[in-house]
């Protein structure tokens, strides 16, 4: 085969077949393949589209570049939730161990934030001594006595996904929906779960900005994962306002340890709850109702908390921080921000709220960063409040006082206000399955 036959197929149309896209990455892992001939072929994708079976052939073959992770030792169905990215989302800290409490296996692998979007990882790390870089040996001990681990993810999972990703970064071509969705479900698949629900994003702080998009992006993972033999679902949220009302590290596994024990913002409490319940169904526990009774139940009675306090435990972080969130670590500054003006919040760029965060160092621009786990923001008031003028709507933390004017302005520059309530939107959009 040639490089060149490849792309001129693709550049006027054509449908490249398995093998052609086999021996690509194959050749592209290797470096065999030269970069400009794979941003070539990339652009031409990125034109062109692919098909359902050009796309499911290309993530099988992402996935089939490195390991995969059997786990043969975990006992039990083993399931897994991935987002699409989006501003206080910190539902993996609560739907892992609700699950766990129910006799699910969780055995997650989750990456680090970058940009205005957290990441799992980074979250934990605000726990004390909590250990993210686990032997396969330790994730399966673990995820047999606790029920679930949640762990960061290996290099030698999908590695041509991280060698494509790095090149379409740069090459403007980021934004394909067969490329976004092979790269999301070859590191999936590679991770090996029997069931893996998707939570689409969609909205200002998502990748997705469109329900459009969102939900074909949504169909693209399914197929693929349904013709890969995994049971897979997909729920499109919103992600046009901050989920819950922190942002940032610490602060937001403080908040998802409310939602454990039984409070917690109402949308964080409500997205949670339903992924939970799709969880439970795509493993078959039970009927919708059944399963909402059952992930009440377990935080009601605590048995959730405490799944996640023996997860943090067996990974080397100390279970009294679940139990005591005070022990979290606190901002050396904290400045409130005030409304400038009486009336509604009729909007809020979500990317601009994230950004402001990143701002105060709970994210990173650039993969080297180094995070402040206390830094972040906490909303007071949110889309669809009236607020008065001087009334305080969010608080800034931060362990660097001049970082605190940029955020601010950051915040208040992607809030809108006007003089009537918004149109409520949904926090579920859709179902795809």
């Amino acid at each position: 085969m040639q490089m060149y036959d490849l792309i001129r197929k693709k550049r006027d149309g054509g449908i490249l077949s398995n093998a052609e896209i086999s021996w690509f990455v194959r050749g592209y892992t290797a470096g065999d393949i030269p970069d400009y001939q794979a941003s070539a072929l990339c652009m031409a994708i990125w034109y062109r589209g692919m098909t359902a079976a050009e796309t499911t052939a290309l993530t099988l073959a992402m996935r089939d570049s490195g390991d995969i992770l059997h786990l043969n030792g975990v006992q039990g169905l083993r399931v897994d939730k991935h987002s699409t990215g989006g501003v206080g989302d910190k539902t993996s800290l609560v739907i892992a161990p609700v699950v766990a409490a129910l006799g699910l296996k969780v055995a997650k692998m989750s990456g680090r934030g970058l940009g205005h979007t957290g990441g799992t990882v980074d979250k934990l790390e605000a726990i004390r001594g909590f250990r993210t870089d686990l032997t396969t040996a330790e994730f399966e001990t673990i995820v047999n006595r606790t029920g679930l681990a949640i762990v960061g993810q290996s290099a030698e999972l999908a590695p041509a996904d991280k060698r494509l990703y790095a090149l379409r970064d740069v090459t403007a071509t980021v934004d394909s929906l067969p490329l976004i969705a092979s790269s999301i479900m070859s590191k999936k698949l590679a991770a090996n779960d029997d069931c893996i629900l998707l939570d689409v994003k969609t909205g200002s702080g998502a990748f997705m900005k469109t329900e459009e998009d969102s939900r074909a992006l949504a169909e693209a993972m399914v197929e693929i994962g349904c013709r890969a033999g995994k049971r897979v679902r997909a729920l499109i949220t919103d992600m046009d306002r901050p989920l819950g009302c922190a942002i940032g590290n610490a602060l937001e596994v403080i908040e998802a340890i409310e939602v454990l024990r039984g409070g917690g913002p109402a949308d964080l409490v409500q997205i949670c709850e339903a992924l939970a319940v799709h969880m439970l169904m795509l493993s078959d526990y039970g009927a919708e109702a059944a399963c909402a009774e059952a992930v009440r139940r377990v935080i009601a009675d605590g048995s959730a908390l405490d799944a996640f306090a023996r997860m943090v435990e067996a990974q080397g972080g100390d279970p009294d921080w679940i139990y005591h969130p005070e022990h979290f670590p606190t901002a050396l500054f904290v400045r409130e921000v005030r409304a400038p003006r009486n009336g509604y919040i009729t909007h809020v760029d979500c990317e601009g709220y994230g950004a402001a965060a990143l701002l105060l160092g709970a994210g990173r621009s650039r993969m080297e960063d180094v995070i402040d786990p206390a830094a972040g923001v906490v909303l007071a008031k949110r889309t669809g409040d009236f607020v008065r003028a001087g009334e305080v709507i969010a608080t800034l933390h931060t362990s660097d006082e001049l970082r605190l004017d940029a955020a601010e302005a950051r915040l208040l520059g992607a809030t809108e206000w006007g003089e009537e309530p918004p149109v409520e939107r949904p926090l579920i959009v859709g179902v795809v399955e």
